[in-house]
This record gives structure tokens, C-alpha cells and sequence, in this order.
């Protein structure tokens, strides 16, 4: 069995968040970058999938240099190699693309992403992927195991739970419940320097979107006491002013 785990290069999430260039680029300056938590997620699944010599696990990452102690990252926590496309992920359009052309080229039996990213939190790529590639696509899943060729997964619909059986090649999004993440030992540290990690051109495709402008969300107003036997006064602000009523 082999699985292609997506993983996203992400700030952490204590990071304050800036921007330069009148709000148009996003200010990397003293960010620390971690793995994508819900991408961990599918990578520990992989992991657990392919324990006892069932399979291998790669990571792809679409990133430039700056990404690579993240891929690491994930080659420590138990990944048996990794590839970069050496490239900015522009947008979802673009990484589904990237990753979509190397399975396409490598055959692999599954492919694994988080649910979103918590940057853009588009939930995008997987969908894509399975576009691209022409194979079922299953989103936010909430369990996998696999029988043979048969996977069986289960994601929450509302009032209850649905399970999907997929025979052949899949691309599943990843929640939380999918695994526990794994936290590297120093045998995984160590022998993640000389894991392969291999660098790719990405292939040239349409610009289809772009970023104009990013907006940090408004400040938190003060908060107003309204005495407790004034009933009316809060009625009347949570309808003129938070308009909640």
C-alpha cells in the first residue's frame, strides 16, 4: 500500500498576524511555522495504516526552501520520504494541481490531506484532487480502516454518522477522531536528516485567483454592564447594536 499524505506549511498558532505592502502580502517576519495540525493528523493515520511493513507513507509539500524543516517535521514524526514541489502555493487551484500531477505519475493507492489549513481554512484541495485525478473524493472524514482493497470510512453528517466503502484509489480530508498526532522520538529525529527528500519543478498552470487585500478582523468593543433590573435597556442593545435580536 502507498499513501500520498499533503501537508501545508502553516503558521503557528500563537503567531501574531501582519501584513506589509498596504495590507497585500502577508508579513513573515518572526513567524514560526509548524505542520498543518489537521495535515498531522492524516499523516498519523497513514503512519498507523502502513505499521508492520503494510505500506509506505510520502509527504508532498508545495513550498519553497524555506519549508523544509517542516517536511522534516513530518519524516520525524514517521513519514518514509518526501517530496517538495518547489514552488509558492498561490492558491488551492494550484497545490491540488501540483500534488494531483505527481500521483498521477507514482500511482498511489490513497491520498490523505487535513481538512483545511488554518491559515486559508479553504477546504478546497482534496475535492480538487479528486477532480484532477478522476477518483473519489471523501470530505472531513471521522474514521478510515482499511479491508484488502476496500476502505471503509465514516464521516458526522447531521443527526448521525455516515460510512462510505471506496474499492481502489481515494483522496479523504481528515478531522479530528481520524488519529491521535504523534510527537517525533529522537530515533525519528535522528534519522529524519537522511530520509530522501526529493525537490521538484512545479508544472506552469493559469493564474485563476489572486489576493487583492487581506483585513484583520475589528477590535473587540467594550463591554457594557446593564444593571440587573433593567431587562429593557439589554433587550434594546442586543437589538440596535449587537443586532442578535
Amino acid at each position: 500500500m502507498k499513501i500520498l499524505v499533503c501537508i501545508s506549511n502553516v503558521p503557528d498558532t500563537t503567531t501574531k498576524i501582519t501584513f506589509t505592502s498596504d495590507n497585500t502580502q502577508f508579513n513573515t517576519a518572526g513567524v514560526q511555522y509548524i505542520v498543518n495540525p489537521y495535515d498531522e493528523i492524516a499523516l498519523s493515520r497513514a503512519i498507523e495504516l502502513c505499521e508492520g511493513g503494510k505500506g509506505t507513507v510520502t509527504v508532498i509539500n508545495v513550498g519553497e526552501s524555506a519549508t523544509e524543516p517542516t517536511i522534516r517535521k513530518a519524516l520525524a514524526i514517521g513519514a518514509d520520504d518526501a517530496v517538495r514541489v518547489n514552488a509558492a502555493p498561490r492558491d488551492a487551484y494550484f497545490v491540488a494541481y501540483q500534488v494531483a500531477q505527481y500521483a498521477k505519475a507514482n500511482d498511489y493507492d490513497m491520498i490523505l490531506c487535513g481538512r483545511e489549513s488554518i491559515d486559508y481554512n479553504g477546504s478546497q484541495v482534496a475535492a480538487m484532487i479528486g477532480e484532477f485525478l478522476d477518483i473519489p473524493s471523501i470530505s472531513i472524514i471521522k474514521k478510515l480502516d482499511v479491508d484488502g482493497n476496500t476502505a471503509i470510512i465514516e464521516r458526522e453528517i447531521e443527526g448521525g454518522k455516515e460510512v462510505v466503502t471506496v474499492t481502489g484509489k481515494f483522496v479523504a480530508s481528515c478531522a479530528e477522531g481520524t488519529a491521535e498526532p504523534k510527537i517525533p522520538n529522537m530515533r525519528g529525529i535522528m534519522s529524519a536528516r537522511t530520509k530522501p527528500l526529493q525537490v521538484i519543478e512545479a508544472e506552469q498552470i493559469d493564474e485563476l485567483s489572486k489576493i487583492s487585500k487581506f483585513e484583520t478582523p475589528a477590535p473587540r468593543s467594550s463591554v457594557k454592564l446593564i444593571p440587573a433590573d433593567n431587562a429593557g435597556e439589554l433587550i434594546n442593545l442586543l437589538h440596535t447594536e449587537a443586532k442578535v435580536i
